[in-house]
C-alpha cells in the first residue's frame, strides 16, 4: 500500500485541525446565539437611549427610567398673568412593549447567518427607534378649554365712582382671551419636543372706555351747595348752587342729563306748592327756569337758571339745583345729553 510523503500528511493533519476548530467555532457561536436569543441586537436604541445587548426586561427598564420618567417631571405653563403646572404623563401614552418587539423583531429577521457573521464583523445591524407617543388630544382639549374659562378674563371699562365726596376714576382694564384650541396646540408641541416650559397664546382684549374717554361729569354736594365739573376724571370747575329745600329734597343718586333746553318754557307740575301758579310761564326775566335748564333722567329734576338769584347758595327749591344765569350758561355749553350726574350729600 502506497503512503502519502510526509509534506502531505502533515498539511491534512493541519486542514483537518483548522477544520474541526472551525466546526467546534461555528458551534459555539450558534450555542452562544442562542443563549443570547431575548437580547437585542446591536444598534438598537430608542430616542437615544441605547439598548444593544439588552434583554428585554432590561431594555424596558431602561426605557421607562430615561423616557417615561420624565414624562412626570412637570412642564411650567406661562398663560398671561396665570402660571400653572401640566405632567405630560398626564395626556401621553409611550408604547414602549411594541417599540421592544420591533427591535426584537429586527434581530429574528436577521436570520443565523447575518447574526453569526455579524459577531466576527461586529456589524451594528439594529433598529434605532425615534421616541414614539400618543397624545390623547381630547383630554388635553378639555384641559385647555378648562384653563380658558378660568384664566380668561373681561376687559373692563374706565368708570367714575364716588369717594371720599370726590369723583375718582376707576382705570380700564385690558381682558384676556384664550382660544382653548391654540393653547392644546401649543402644549402638545411642548411635550413633543420635550420642552420644560411653554408659553401658550394669548389675546389681549382692549376696553372699550378709557379714561380719556370718560369726557364730563357733574358732582354736586348737596351739604356745600357746591356742583362740581369734572372732564375725564379731573376737576376743572366748581359752581355754587341751591338745592331741595327740606321738605323737597334733591334726590341722592346717579343719574343722567336726558334734555338740554335753551330758553325754557316753564310747565306748571301741578303740586301743591305751584297752586297758586300759572299753567306755564314762557321764556324771560319771570321764568322760574332762567335761561337753561338741564333735565335729568330723575322726574322733575333738573339743573337750571333761576329767576331768585338771591337763594344760590341755601337749601330752597323744589328738588331742582339752581344756579346763576353766568354759571348755568356757562355748564350748558359744557356738558350734553347723556353726561352722569352724582348726587351726594
Amino acid at each position: 500500500m502506497h503512503r502519502a510523503p510526509a509534506h502531505v500528511r502533515v498539511l491534512a493533519c493541519v486542514i483537518a485541525c483548522v477544520a474541526f476548530v472551525a466546526s467546534a467555532g461555528v458551534a459555539v457561536a450558534v450555542a452562544q446565539d442562542y443563549v443570547e436569543r431575548d437580547t437585542l441586537p446591536p444598534g438598537s436604541g430608542m430616542a437615544g437611549v441605547a439598548l444593544d445587548g439588552m434583554p428585554l426586561d432590561v431594555a424596558q427598564a431602561a426605557l421607562e427610567r430615561e423616557l417615561l420618567a420624565p414624562l412626570d417631571e412637570p412642564i411650567a405653563v406661562r398663560c398671561g398673568d396665570a402660571r400653572v403646572q401640566v405632567r405630560p404623563s398626564q395626556f401621553v401614552e409611550v408604547d414602549v412593549d411594541s417599540a421592544l418587539r420591533h427591535l426584537a423583531r429586527t434581530k429574528a429577521e436577521a436570520g443565523l447567518a447575518k447574526r453569526l457573521a455579524a459577531r466576527v464583523s461586529k456589524e451594528r445591524y439594529g433598529a434605532s427607534l425615534p421616541l414614539q407617543i400618543r397624545i390623547d388630544r381630547a383630554g388635553l382639549d378639555a384641559w385647555a378649554a378648562e384653563l380658558a374659562a378660568r384664566s380668561g378674563t373681561p376687559a373692563v371699562d374706565a368708570t367714575l365712582v364716588v369717594q371720599a365726596r370726590q369723583l375718582v376714576v376707576v382705570p380700564e382694564r385690558p381682558g384676556l382671551s384664550i382660544e382653548p384650541r391654540r393653547a392644546a396646540d401649543a402644549l402638545a408641541a411642548a411635550i413633543a419636543a420635550g420642552a420644560t416650559s411653554v408659553e401658550l397664546p394669548v389675546e389681549r382684549i382692549e376696553p372699550c372706555v378709557t379714561r380719556d374717554d370718560l369726557g364730563t361729569a357733574i358732582l354736586v354736594r348737596r351739604a356745600d351747595r357746591r356742583l362740581f365739573l369734572y372732564e375725564d376724571g379731573r376737576l376743572v370747575k366748581v359752581y355754587r348752587v341751591a338745592v331741595g329745600a327740606p321738605d323737597f329734597p334733591t334726590p341722592r343718586g346717579r343719574f343722567r342729563i336726558v334734555r338740554k333746553r335753551y330758553m325754557p318754557t316753564w310747565g306748571n307740575p301741578g303740586s301743591a306748592w305751584a297752586v297758586d301758579m300759572p299753567k306755564m310761564i314762557p321764556p324771560g326775566p319771570n321764568n322760574p327756569l332762567g335761561t337753561r335748564a338741564l333735565d335729568l333722567d330723575a322726574p322733575g329734576i333738573r339743573i337750571h337758571g333761576t329767576n331768585k338769584d338771591y337763594s344760590i347758595g341755601h337749601a330752597a327749591s323744589h328738588g331742582c339745583m339752581r344756579m346763576h344765569r353766568w354759571d348755568i350758561e356757562d355748564l350748558y355749553e359744557r356738558v350734553s345729553v347723556g353726561t352722569p350726574v352724582f348726587i351726594i350729600d
